[in-house]
């Protein structure tokens, strides 16, 4: 599956910015400092990005949960 492929329903960001693809969440994710993007949440959604890309089918909506689920700190303090 492309990195173009969209996302069934966009991520929406503070500040109204969409995240549309999988490329677009990638490079969300390669703007975040070094020390964010090794969290173990931020991890797990560029694992889900990758499978997206990679092998398609229902890792897209995982991709996208994985996201939704850094953005918002998975439930813990940041």
């Amino acid at each position: 599956m492309p990195w173009s492929t969209p996302f069934d329903e966009p991520i929406r960001l503070r500040g109204g910015a969409r995240l549309t693809t999988l490329q677009h969440a990638a490079d969300h994710v390669m703007k975040l400092p070094n020390d964010v993007q090794q969290q173990e949440r931020w991890q797990i959604a560029v694992e889900n990005l990758i499978n997206a890309a990679e092998i398609g089918g229902g890792w897209l909506m995982f991709a996208r949960i994985g996201m939704l689920r850094a953005l918002n700190g998975d439930g813990e303090a940041t």
